[in-house]
């Protein structure tokens, strides 16, 4: 794992990253590499942000891993800062490396250094074998969340 740079993402990670959301049943049907102009758009906005972090993975100068870190600060327990995981995505040649848990520990000792008491993610309830991966690194699936469509 050492040859593994975690890094901002910049515009020419796009492609990639688009490649990995898509790369799945849910991506699949959601996300659209045809067009990359709205994922360009999305990634100036959060660059612009300091409480977003889009990183990606890169291995021998390929980009190989995704995800989004959100810092959110709050007024319950306590007035506590929490940080939101999202957009977990790792290419289907690294799984089962380690990857995904270096990435985990990446978000989590960011969250740490960012101020935060509580790090959450959401998983679709199909994903089944990412509840277990979740579970393994301490996470516990003690809410159920709803969505609404716009």
């Amino acid at each position: 794992m050492g040859d593994l740079e975690i890094r901002p993402a910049v515009a020419d990670d796009i492609p990639a990253i688009v490649a990995m959301l898509a790369d799945d049943p849910l991506g699949a049907q959601r996300e659209s590499p045809d067009d990359l102009t709205p994922y360009l758009a999305a990634l100036e906005r959060l660059s612009g942000d300091p409480n977003q972090h889009v990183v990606v993975a890169v291995r021998a100068g390929r980009v190989v891993g995704t995800l989004q870190l959100t810092i959110v600060p709050g007024l319950a327990r306590m007035g506590a800062t929490r940080s939101i995981i999202e957009a977990v995505r790792v290419h289907a040649d690294e799984r089962g490396s380690g990857l995904g848990t270096r990435f985990i520990e990446w978000a989590v000792d960011r969250s740490r250094s960012e101020g935060c008491q509580l790090v959450q993610l959401t998983s679709d309830a199909s994903r089944t074998d990412a509840h277990r991966f979740y579970e393994r690194l301490g996470f516990t699936p003690s809410h159920v969340g709803f969505k609404l469509q716009l």
